[in-house]
């Protein structure tokens, strides 16, 4: 039976523009990020089974004009939540600038045990989250929205290759692929199934389009 899953990475937060620390889950869109949502549903024509976003808000905020313009309710799916790597309180005051060795040194380091603080994840915890949902994907119904996280949608990814990610080489190897792999704020992909845990993965053109102009 075919399949198709849409995946869409959440407008541009304020974090991701450099702002100051804030919890992990109450992280918003910013203005621009607000934009993006407003061309996701614009540009994104497929009529939703149903809208999935994680626990986090900027990925809510993401949905919600997607949401209004088909009228259906997103449903929170906590297995969708973004790598949580190091608690707030560690870097509480800090700017995206003062953040980032921290951050650089976190992943450079590949140790998929650690906990940087109370409430953050270990990337063993994170895999568990994103296999998981690997393991639900094929019981989705047909033309799910999917609002999301980048560093998820990565491991997702590279899960559904084949890769492994349980200790320091796969983690250091993860990282390596998902600092590369297109994915802007706003973007979405698209995953049809072929086969049972066979899934081929392509980029929304027409959405990569619209945010591309967005940057002119």
């Amino acid at each position: 039976m075919s399949l198709t899953l849409y995946f869409i990475r959440h407008g541009e937060s304020v974090s991701n523009v450099g702002g100051m620390t804030m919890e992990h889950g109450s992280i918003p869109l910013s203005d621009k990020g607000k934009h993006q949502a407003q061309v996701v549903a614009e540009t994104l024509s497929v009529v939703p089974s149903q809208v999935l976003v994680s626990g986090l808000i900027r990925s809510q905020q993401t949905a919600q004009p997607f949401c209004d313009k088909h009228q259906v309710n997103y449903q929170v799916n906590p297995l969708l939540n973004e790598v949580h790597a190091i608690s707030h309180e560690l870097i509480d005051g800090m700017t995206g600038e003062q953040r980032s060795p921290i951050a650089q040194a976190y992943w450079m380091e590949g140790d998929v045990n650690k906990r940087m603080g109370e409430h953050a994840d270990t990337f063993n915890e994170f895999r568990e989250r994103v296999d998981g949902f690997i393991g639900a994907m094929v019981d989705l119904p047909d033309n799910t929205v999917i609002f999301g996280h980048g560093i998820w949608f990565g491991l997702l990814m590279w899960r559904l290759m084949g890769f492994e990610a349980h200790d320091k080489q796969g983690m250091l190897a993860f990282r390596r692929f998902q600092s590369g792999l297109p994915l802007l704020n706003g973007m979405a992909y698209v995953l049809q199934s072929v086969d049972s845990g066979q899934w081929n993965i392509k980029v929304h053109q027409g959405l990569l389009q619209r945010l591309k102009e967005l940057e002119k």
